[in-house]
């Protein structure tokens, strides 16, 4: 296999190192191409599949850890933190009135998670159901659905502010 990538790379590689990894030629020796190497860089071979799995798993890992569970230090994720955030900076406070969901929901989505409007619009409806959270911090009008399972209902219905 290493024989066939050094055909292959017209002998851009010298030598290979007990590592596995190739020594690159001097500049003098080659024929000036640049193929991205830095200077004095090893190339290291390794298996394709053990390689995706560590990635993979390292990846997998980090997004339970970023986003997935929640903080210790106040119990929500970042998506919760997001609404909450924009919430307060676009003036949806206790003492106003209510405003479309649908609207919070733009304006989460436009500044601070730019990945859908189902998922913060369920984030947004579990935060104003009293049954999912120990606190309410989203003071909810119209159907937000219930303990039984019924869905919530569409974002351009309903109303919220945050909770006093």
């Amino acid at each position: 296999m290493v024989d066939e990538i050094n055909a292959a790379n017209d002998g851009e590689y010298r030598d290979q190192l007990p590592d596995g990894s190739m020594e690159p030629q001097s500049p003098q020796e080659s024929d000036n191409t640049d193929y991205g190497l830095m200077k004095g860089a090893r190339v290291k071979h390794m298996d394709l599949q053990q390689e995706m799995r560590e990635s993979y798993l390292a990846y997998a890992l980090s997004v339970i850890v970023e986003r997935a569970l929640p903080d210790v230090r106040d119990g929500l994720k970042p998506v919760h933190r997001r609404v909450i955030y924009a919430m307060y900076d676009g003036g949806y406070r206790p003492d106003r009135g209510y405003n479309k969901c649908s609207r919070v929901v733009g304006d989460v989505m436009g500044k601070y998670h730019p990945h859908g409007d189902s998922a913060i619009y369920d984030t947004l409806v579990r935060m104003a159901q009293s049954w999912s959270m120990r606190y309410m911090l989203v003071d909810g009008q119209g159907n937000f659905g219930s303990p039984g399972d019924d869905p919530a209902a569409a974002m351009r219905y309903t109303e919220c502010r945050m909770a006093p």
